[in-house]
């Protein structure tokens, strides 16, 4: 019988590249820590889902972020899923 040659799946290199240096991750140990600081501190409170992250790449960009930000809480009443 021939010798058998294979390797643990944890021995594959990764072709994304590492997994805990990127943005991605960034954030998810962010919104952990800040989830985590909430509930030790028995803060109600969670994430919102369905959230859309964008990530800012000009000044064009950012000056149409920045509107919305400053805009949107004068449309609120106006939204079906707004409550007071």
């Amino acid at each position: 019988m021939g010798k058998c040659n294979y390797l643990k799946l944890e021995e594959l290199p990764n072709k994304f590249g590492p997994q805990s240096k990127n943005l991605a991750s960034i954030i998810r140990g962010y919104k952990t820590g800040v989830k985590k600081y909430a509930t030790m501190n028995k803060i109600d409170f969670a994430w919102q889902p369905r959230y859309h992250d964008h990530i800012i790449r000009n000044e064009k960009s950012f000056q149409n972020i920045s509107e919305y930000i400053a805009n949107n809480p004068m449309n609120w009443n106006n939204d079906e899923l707004y409550s007071v």
